[in-house]
């Protein structure tokens, strides 16, 4: 298989392989969900890879509506496992919206985000922008800038929106982290009020991510925070600018995960570790060679049946780069990153940061306590599943022992002030003190009440 043949190729530090031992699958037949966006690369090339295959696993890839449709579809069975927001798990398990308990054996990248403007905000916005010495912007771009455009607008008495594409996504979390390290207040949630805009200067409202552009194009909102392809596409289309990417706001970021019920999971537990079997060579492919095998990953991804975007909008992030303004393209070779760094482990820290952000803007309404964090995280992220599809990896000669962190208590190394836009550390041990640092946000004992912050 010619995807192989590239693999041991191209990694010669992996022992010679051997006859694989099929594990005994509890279930062969599959459907996975996924929202077309470039961030499902792992399932498309698990799949025309031929790695589900060599696994016993008979896969079908089917595209969802949105992110709730694709979560209700986990829940009820009619999916088997699907490509989801790192919030959703959490979510659903704390009994946030839907309530179910759902887990996450893989994550599927780091990075890959981007937060767009409408060409009438970024003319706006570019005054307070800093240039560098050739007269183009100077990256990353603090929402510092865009407060003076947002206050104008509310001294004109209008609304100034932006889009996300769903209250638990990362998107959500990083455009609301983006706006308040810029001195903007991104609004609350409550129990009795789950829009998320209680004392908000911006305005956050869910838009699907493929109709991002047309939305921003229709003047609806004016501006959005999304995963690709959808903001490159507002550059070749040319209505908007990309300002800042998730690279740069919180250098190498978890993104999304794979995510199970668990009780597919305690009924299929060969399943569940044949299927991170397949998405763990998938994401090693995508990145191995320094990011050889990229162009033929954006071929299969701009397929109709995967993301289904232009070849040419699809390779601006995919292949290490990124274009802001038209002809202004950078080199960002980490934009996409799905194996390097531990990509692919779910790391307990990774969800600690959902949960701490979930409790910033009162999705979570009462004060919980350090343990709390780490009960919950290790309740939904499963390395120890992960580990176990690694171990099987390496001793078929399919992957590198070094390439897995063995001896992780599942916490990563607190990631360092100079690392994120607001030079904020991040110690996912101490969910609380994190919680504390924060300037805008909820701590300690604050709750909302009304349109108010108590406490």
């Amino acid at each position: 298989m010619k995807s192989l043949t590239a693999l041991f190729a191209a990694t010669t530090l992996l022992a010679s392989p051997v006859a694989a031992e099929l594990l005994d699958v509890e279930k062969d037949e599959l459907t996975f969900g996924f929202i077309k966006l470039t961030d499902m690369a792992p399932l498309a090339v698990a799949y025309e890879n031929g790695y589900f295959e060599d696994e016993g696993l008979f896969v079908t890839l089917e595209a969802q509506a949105n992110w709730k449709v694709l979560l209700d579809g986990v829940i009820d069975g009619q999916l088997d496992g699907a490509h989801m927001l790192a919030g959703q798990p959490l979510a659903a398990t704390i009994g946030f919206g839907t309530e179910a308990h759902i887990i996450t054996p893989f994550s599927m990248d780091l990075n890959g985000n981007g937060i767009t403007v409408s060409n009438e905000i970024w003319e706006q916005m570019k005054p307070h922008v800093p240039l560098m010495d050739d007269g183009r912007p100077q990256h990353p771009i603090s929402a510092a800038s865009l407060k003076p455009v947002v206050e104008a607008y509310a001294a004109e008495g209008k609304p100034f929106n932006m889009g996300m594409v769903f209250p638990v996504s990362t998107h959500n979390y990083e455009l609301r982290y983006w706006l308040a390290a810029g001195g903007l207040e991104p609004g609350f949630y409550s129990p009795e009020n789950i829009t998320g805009q209680i004392g908000a200067d911006v305005l956050l409202s869910v838009t699907p991510p493929p109709q991002m552009p047309a939305t921003m194009e229709a003047g609806t909102i004016y501006g959005y925070c999304v995963g690709e392809p959808w903001n490159q596409q507002a550059v070749f289309k040319g209505i908007g600018v990309p300002v800042i990417t998730d690279y740069e706001l919180w250098k190498n970021n978890p993104e999304k995960v794979f995510g199970l019920s668990a009780k597919f999971q305690e009924e299929n537990p060969n399943t569940t570790i044949a299927i991170t079997k397949a998405l763990i060579r998938a994401a090693m492919w995508l990145d191995e060679n320094e990011n050889a095998n990229r162009p033929e990953a954006v071929e299969i991804l701009s397929r109709s049946e995967y993301v289904g975007a232009d070849y040419e909008v699809i390779a601006n992030s995919m292949t290490g780069t990124f274009e802001y303004e038209k002809g202004d393209k950078r080199e960002v070779p980490d934009f996409n990153v799905f194996f390097r760094y531990n990509a692919t482990y779910p790391f307990y820290s990774d969800a600690v940061w959902y949960l701490t952000q979930m409790r910033r803007w009162g999705q979570i309404a009462e004060a919980k306590p350090d343990s709390w964090y780490d009960e919950v995280a290790k309740s939904v992220y499963k390395p120890e599943i992960y580990l176990e599809a690694a171990r099987h990896l390496v001793d078929e000669g399919l992957a590198n022992e070094a390439d897995f962190p063995w001896d992780s208590d599942g916490y990563k190394a607190p990631t360092p002030a100079e690392d994120i836009i607001d030079g904020i550390a991040y110690d996912g041990k101490t969910p609380n003190a994190y919680l504390e640092s924060l300037p805008i946000g909820l701590k300690g004992d604050q709750k909302v009440v009304g349109n108010e912050i108590q406490g």
